[in-house]
């Protein structure tokens, strides 16, 4: 019963999540949440820094996945260190190449693919639990079984894909296809959920010339699939299904992206098949290949209030907190978009005595 209870509050409250993102980040004014002022370039205008919503959307995503492993990996007992160091050195390794496999496959500087990260994180799995498993037994008294890691780690980035789509949203990026240019069936199926962006810092605007055009909400219909994807993995692994959560997530995950890729507009490299489709059908054959090498490993038991307890950490709240800021210093500083910024007096207000006002 608690199994199922954790899920569906799980899947409550990521809908909530997604239900404000889909009302409200097509709107033009939430790309930008706040501008810092740099320095003064003409008169009295400054020049300033742009912090997004992508990057704070991208931050959250991050911090859920990174919760959800720990939860699960605390759930079958691994002591929080040697979670905590798992999940460390895999994002040390996904977040740069988020942007470097971006850099190499779309000749962009300042962009990045959620694809090429969790391509990269499913080829380092293996390698890096048999490499920490080496000093774990030393340093931390016990090992991580590969299955249940694998499986926790699908579902952390269905989560994290899930809810980082709601970044896209906010910035325009990896938009669909104009609605009129879809199939009929699916123009009548999205006739009235569609998303429409307006402002010349939108990518889907700058990049495709799609302003005010109703286009196919691919980024909304992603965040919806890989949420409901984790969790299905999530029930399935403390309900004790390791093998099938991980195989399931990943299948799901992994196979949508080759067929989501067929629905965008936006510039995703050279070919009619593009590299992260490439990287989604080896995602897709790998998941089976992994489980079907795993070394084998003796029965997990899984108790969920254990990993809850885990996560009521002061110094896992911190850690978690600090992984929030630094996501978002790397993604929420725009480098495509700037802003010129003036400061201005309300003299009508400078010397009245008024209690709710003229706070400096």
């Amino acid at each position: 019963m608690i199994d199922m209870a954790a899920t569906l509050m799980l899947g409550f409250i990521c809908a909530l999540l997604i239900c404000w993102g889909f009302l409200l980040l097509p709107r033009e004014r939430m790309q930008i949440i706040a501008t810092a002022p740099l320095e003064k370039v003409e008169g009295e205008s400054w020049s300033g820094l742009n912090l997004t919503w992508y990057g704070a959307l991208s931050a959250t995503a991050y911090l859920l996945a990174a919760a959800v492993f720990l939860l699960l990996m605390g759930a079958i007992g691994i002591p929080l260190p040697l979670a905590a160091t798992f999940i460390v050195s895999l994002l040390a390794v996904c977040v740069p190449a988020s942007k470097l496999i971006a850099l190499a496959v779309e000749k962009k500087a300042h962009t990045f693919t959620v694809g090429g990260a969790s391509f990269a994180g499913l080829l380092l799995c293996y390698p890096l639990t048999a490499g920490i498993n080496m000093l774990s037994g030393h340093l931390f008294g016990a090992t991580l079984p590969f299955v249940p890691t694998l499986a926790a780690v699908a579902v952390a980035y269905a989560f994290g894909e899930g809810i980082g789509r709601l970044a896209c949203i906010s910035f325009g990026c990896c938009y669909g296809k104009p609605l009129m240019d879809c199939p009929s069936v699916i123009r009548r199926l999205f006739r009235g959920g569609t998303f429409t962006f307006y402002g010349a810092t939108r990518k889907a605007v700058y990049e495709g010339g799609l302003e005010g055009i109703p286009l196919l909400p691919i980024q909304g219909v992603t965040s919806i699939i890989c949420t409901f994807s984790g969790l299905i993995g999530f029930y399935l692994f403390i309900s004790g299904q390791f093998a099938k959560g991980a195989l399931i997530t990943l299948l799901l995950t992994q196979g949508w992206r080759v067929v989501s890729e067929q629905f965008r507009a936006d510039y995703r490299g050279e070919g009619r098949f593009s590299a992260y489709q490439i990287m989604g059908v080896m995602g897709v054959v790998g998941a089976p290949l992994l489980l079907l090498l795993a070394p084998a490993t003796l029965p997990v038991p899984v108790d969920f209030v254990r990993g809850l307890i885990t996560l009521w950490s002061p110094a896992l709240i911190l850690g978690l907190q600090g992984l929030w800021i630094l996501i978002f210093l790397y993604t929420g500083r725009s480098s495509v978009t700037g802003a010129r910024i003036t400061f201005h007096l309300h003299r009508d207000l400078i010397g009245r005595s008024d209690p709710g006002r003229g706070f400096p």
